[in-house]
C-alpha cells in the first residue's frame, strides 16, 4: 500500500490541501490518526489508496453535479445492496439537470432574439442593453 501525506493525497486527487480538510470537516473523508516513529501520537497523518479512491469518487460525483449531501449519502451506500437508492439519487440529479438545460435553452433563445433585434436596428437604444436595464426596446 502506498502511504501519502495530505499533500500527496491532494496532489493525486487534483485538489488543494484545504479541499481535503474541508471534505474531512463535512464527513466525506476520514481524518486519520497522527503517526510518529514511536507509534500513534504527534506525527503526521498518513493516507492510503482507499483515501485516494474515495477522493476521486467525491470529485467525479461533484463533476456530475451531485451536492455534498448527496455525495455523502452515495458514499454511505453499499454498492451491491443499495442500487435502488443510488438510482433515486441519480434520477433526482437528472431532473435537476433537465431543468437547468431548459432554463439555459430559454436564456439562449432570449439572447438570440435580442442579438437579432440589435442587428436589425441602427438607431435608438440598443435592445440588449435596454432589456437588461428592464426597459422596453
Amino acid at each position: 500500500m502506498s502511504v501519502k501525506t495530505i499533500a500527496g493525497l491532494a496532489r493525486e486527487g487534483g485538489v488543494g490541501v484545504e479541499t481535503i480538510r474541508f471534505y474531512q470537516r463535512r464527513g466525506l473523508l476520514p481524518t486519520p490518526d497522527r503517526w510518529s516513529r514511536d507509534g500513534m501520537g504527534t506525527g503526521i497523518r498518513r493516507y492510503g489508496e482507499e483515501d485516494v479512491r474515495r477522493l476521486k469518487f467525491i470529485r467525479s460525483t461533484q463533476t456530475a453535479g451531485f451536492t455534498l449531501e448527496q455525495i455523502k449519502e452515495l458514499l454511505s451506500l453499499d454498492a451491491g445492496e443499495d442500487r435502488v437508492r443510488a438510482r433515486m439519487l441519480t434520477a433526482e440529479r437528472l431532473e435537476a439537470l433537465d431543468r437547468t438545460i431548459a432554463d439555459l435553452e430559454d436564456a439562449r433563445a432570449a439572447l438570440r432574439r435580442l442579438a437579432s433585434a440589435c442587428a436589425s436596428r441602427d438607431r435608438g437604444p440598443c435592445p440588449i442593453i435596454a432589456a437588461f436595464q428592464g426597459e422596453a426596446a
